[in-house]
């Protein structure tokens, strides 16, 4: 039996007594006898705090004109893709109009885009949770156009106006926009472009080179040699028009400018040379006329036998 106990307190000096000296003990060993970073029976073990989430970040943005600090208050649109290294197309993650929006967006890369009529500006961009603040410089100007005769101001209904990017010798190489109205803003990336205006709806077109230039307005007026003429079919000079004509109104070498049907259609035209048929009642009848610039006035076939 003796034996026995000295035995049992072997053993538990082999528990207890390796790296400790007594019954007060406190060394890992006397509080963890399984070892350094094992959990011992009946102890949770601390679970590490979980990563914390990127947080979103706030990014300002503004556009100026290319070489200076004045900004563009008014008309751009922005848009805001992810930046994929892997390729394939961008999504468009925020969206606005104001002149200097403030997006919040999760951490990530990147390409702020903006656009200014037809000219735009891309940057990228990298947020990693702090405020940011970015301007894109726009190379820009624009056009705002009219016409006239003379002196005297073509009203902006009867105008409209294509403008195209020269491409080589072609001057209409490239269709920018068409059907612009006289008076109306047009902003367009730094250039020179080639503008058609129509006055009318046949004949009476006039043609420039224009240069925009970089965060200025260029105001052209396109001065025209036209003239409106009010064709009429009468019995007699003076007298009421006949309703129903049909008009074709040719050049001398025979080619169709425009046609009309009625009492007295109105058609402006170039300055010129014409010839005018009168269709009526299964009779042809015809004339010759001339346009003067500026001189409005009517042309009257007189209905009678050739």
């Amino acid at each position: 039996m003796g034996r026995g106990r000295r035995g049992w307190q072997a053993v538990a000096m082999v528990v207890l007594g390796a790296g400790a000296t007594g019954a007060g003990a406190t060394g890992a060993w006397a509080q963890d006898p399984f070892g350094p970073g094992l959990p011992s029976p009946g102890i949770t073990a601390p679970l590490l705090p979980p990563p914390l989430p990127e947080r979103d970040a706030e990014l300002t943005l503004s556009a100026s004109f290319a070489g200076s600090n004045g900004p563009i208050r008014s008309g751009l649109a922005w848009r805001i893709f992810e930046d994929r290294s892997e390729g394939g197309r961008p999504a468009i993650v925020a969206r606005s109009t104001e002149p200097n929006p403030t997006l919040r967006l999760p951490a990530g890369a990147y390409i702020a885009t903006v656009t200014y009529g037809y000219a735009s500006a891309s940057k990228r961009v990298s947020l990693s949770g702090q405020p940011i603040t970015e301007t894109l410089r726009v190379a820009a100007g624009a056009l705002k156009l009219s016409g006239a005769i003379g002196d005297l101001r073509i009203a902006p209904g009867q105008l409209a106006f294509s403008v195209f990017v020269p491409v080589g010798t072609n001057s209409e190489g490239r269709l920018v926009r068409s059907g612009i109205k006289a008076g109306e803003v047009v902003r367009l990336p730094e250039g020179t472009y080639h503008v058609v205006s129509s006055y009318g709806d046949s004949n009476a077109i006039q043609r420039a080179d224009l240069r925009v230039e970089n965060g200025k307005v260029t105001d052209a007026t396109l001065n025209h040699r036209a003239a409106t003429v009010t064709l009429k079919l009468v019995a007699a000079p003076g007298t009421e028009a006949f309703a129903g004509t049909a008009f074709s109104v040719l050049t001398p070498g025979g080619d169709t400018i425009r046609e009309a049907i009625g009492a007295f259609p109105a058609v402006t035209l170039a300055e010129g040379d014409y010839v005018l048929i009168a269709r009526h009642d299964g009779q042809v009848y015809t004339r010759e006329f001339k346009v003067e610039s500026g001189m409005d006035h009517d042309v009257e076939v007189v209905a009678k036998a050739s």
